[in-house]
């Protein structure tokens, strides 16, 4: 008898077919020939890299670099933005120490020069044939500074600017005033009356022509000294900040590093801190102390040289008046504003002498210490003796005296003439500007000092500062390698 089989195969037959999981799939049809076949898709390079950064990114050894990275260019910024900026401010002060006061105090002396040398011009016709030496040397003295100054502004003027025009003028006129005052005075030591004409021509072209263009040239180089003042002054604002924000990185770095492992100093992130710090306080003290003295040499120097040139330009022109009252003799009258006609030039003297009044009561105001309230109070005493004398010498020559009012007014009687009045004007208004220019020198060279090696320092000092953030952060990831 056949036992079926007992083992778990299948009995012996045919094998059924096997259905196949997925259906068949019509073929797909053949690429025409020469056609190109295109490349399997792939992402670029671009976009695999920004994947690898941001996976490292979420690691610590990631976030470790780029907080480094972080740290490293904000005390870089830092550095480069307080140098930058100190360095702007400290050329803007070195500007007003050395070029644009001095250039107005130049200026200043170009008006006061000429205004002199019309002074001199119009005593030295009144003295005729005894007009003194000193008399003719100050005259020549003061065209020749006045010559001098222009040359020194025109190398410091850029050419085709409304000051460098000025100049030229300055200097085509210069020498038409100094030959009318010859023309003046040698027709005068003949006698001939014309000479009286060329004066008054020589006077109206500087008081018309000459003494405008240099006042106009003094406002000018004032105008530059206020800007280099604007530029030496203000707070570096950006540096200060990017300074904050470093020191407050640098410390939420260390407050970090603290949480995660509880080491209380992390030596690199220290030296960073103490290089930010030094360079933030060395900015913000360094420029208070030079603002201060720049204020300081504006409000106790430049003011009080702008005022006591004022005043000595005032004294000139005064002067300069009072002699050409006696020149012109009434030919050159005014209008009052009451009606009254007056001689013109007296009526400039008066207006004048009013100016300078007013500047030296300014001057007193401003001056901040004894030695320049000293002069100021002698050129206001010699100022009043001067006013006083001129009206016994007006009343004189209107009585028909002119003989009498000419000596009280050139002759060197010193208890009667009115020279030796305007001459301790004059002296005493010198003293108060060379005090005033020394003050000024003094308080702009201590401001312009404070800011001595700062932008270099500030340099250096974030270089350490950002090896120092680097240095730090790469210890801490020593502990992962």
């Amino acid at each position: 008898m056949t036992q079926p089989p007992t083992g778990g195969s299948a009995p012996p037959g045919p094998v059924p077919p096997t259905v196949p999981a997925v259906p068949p799939q019509p073929a797909r049809p053949p690429a025409p020939p020469g056609a190109a076949v295109p490349p399997a898709a792939r992402r670029t390079a671009f976009a695999e890299g920004v994947d690898r950064l941001r996976a490292a990114a979420v690691t610590e050894p990631g976030r470790l670099r780029t907080i480094g990275a972080v740290l490293a260019l904000l005390v870089v910024a830092f550095g480069a933005v307080t140098a930058w900026q100190t360095t702007a401010r400290a050329s803007a002060a070195d500007d007003v120490l050395h070029r644009s006061q001095p250039l107005s105090s130049d200026a200043a002396d170009i008006y006061r020069s000429l205004a002199d040398a019309n002074t001199m011009a119009a005593g030295g016709y009144l003295a005729g044939p005894q007009e003194t030496r000193a008399t003719r040397a100050r005259y020549e003295a003061d065209i020749r500074t006045a010559a001098a100054k222009l040359v020194t502004a025109a190398a410091n003027s850029a050419p085709g600017s409304a000051s460098a025009a000025t100049i030229d003028t300055l200097n085509q006129l210069l020498p038409r005033y100094k030959g009318l005052v010859e023309s003046a005075r040698a027709n005068n030591r003949q006698g001939f009356p014309v000479g009286g004409a060329y004066l008054r021509t020589a006077n109206d072209t500087m008081q018309n022509r000459m003494l405008p263009a240099a006042e106009d040239l003094y406002q000018r180089e004032n105008e530059r000294l206020r800007a280099d003042y604007g530029d030496a002054t203000p707070y570096p604002w950006a540096a200060i900040a990017l300074g904050v924000l470093a020191l407050a990185a640098l410390a939420w770095a260390q407050h970090r590093t603290y949480r995660r492992t509880n080491r209380v100093l992390n030596q690199g992130l220290v030296a960073a801190t103490a290089a930010t710090t030094v360079v933030l306080l060395w900015l913000v003290v360094g420029h208070s102390v030079a603002r201060a003295g720049l204020e300081g040499s504006y409000a106790h120097g430049v003011r009080s040289l702008n005022v006591l040139h004022d005043a000595r330009i005032a004294s000139l022109k005064a002067r300069s008046d009072e002699n050409l009252t006696l020149v012109s003799r009434g030919a050159e009258t005014k209008t009052r504003a009451d009606g009254t006609v007056t001689d013109a030039y007296d009526w400039a003297y008066d207006q004048e002498i009013a100016a300078l009044r007013t500047a030296l009561a300014r001057a007193s105001s401003l001056a901040d210490d004894e030695a320049g309230r000293r002069p100021v109070r002698a050129a206001n005493a010699s100022m009043k003796v001067w006013t006083s004398r001129h009206a016994r010498a007006r009343q004189a020559d209107d009585a028909g005296d002119y003989q009498t009012a000419r000596d009280r007014v050139i002759g060197a009687d010193e208890d009667e003439s009115t020279s030796v009045c305007f001459d301790g004007v004059d002296a005493s208004l010198a003293a108060a500007l060379g005090h005033e220019t020394r003050e000024f020198q003094r308080a702009a060279r201590d401001g312009r000092s404070a800011l001595t090696g700062l932008p270099a320092g500030s340099a250096v000092l974030a270089v350490l500062g950002a090896a120092g953030a680097v240095l730090g952060i790469g210890r801490r990831l020593s502990e992962y390698r």
